[in-house]
């Protein structure tokens, strides 16, 4: 009887770790994604809002990283129905997320600092343009990560 019971507070523990997780990634990418940054890149020059989002950057990608990982500890430990589709669309966000801050990431940043002013530079900078199409890429691979983050939530 009291394996039962301990086996029922460790799944309950579990799930809730899970759902923590699941949404405090959700959550956060969502907030970053559609208040903060579009409030930086109105409230700032481009080059300021760009520099601030730039510093958060690498804690953003390991708060994704982060809750990725606590919630697929947590679901290998419960029982669940889509368990196996709920596994995959994690590993998923983790390998776009894991992209993100150790490829696409630092070669923007890379990229940012080559780049005197956004405001003064050209569009059609050869520098410039590398960095939009690595922006395209990262903005996906984020739409991608919300877009998973919410059939989770909904697969609750």
């Amino acid at each position: 009887m009291k394996e039962k019971s301990a086996n029922s507070i460790t799944t309950k523990i579990a799930v809730a770790s899970y759902r923590l997780a699941v949404a405090s990634w959700l959550g956060g990418a969502s907030l970053f994604t559609f208040v903060l940054t579009p409030t930086l890149f109105r409230s700032l020059n481009r080059d300021q809002a760009g520099t601030m989002v730039g510093y958060l950057f690498p804690g953003y990608f390991r708060w994704g990283l982060t809750c990725g990982l606590i919630a697929l500890f947590a679901l290998a430990l419960v029982k669940f129905k889509r368990k196996r589709l709920a596994a995959a669309l994690l590993v998923a966000m983790l390998v776009i997320t894991a992209v993100q801050a150790f490829v696409i990431e630092p070669k923007a940043a890379a990229l940012k600092r080559e780049i005197p002013s956004f405001e003064t530079t050209s569009p059609d900078h050869p520098l410039r343009a590398e960095f939009r199409k690595l922006h395209g890429f990262s903005a996906v691979g984020n739409l991608a990560v919300i877009g998973g983050g919410v059939v989770l939530v909904l697969l609750l």
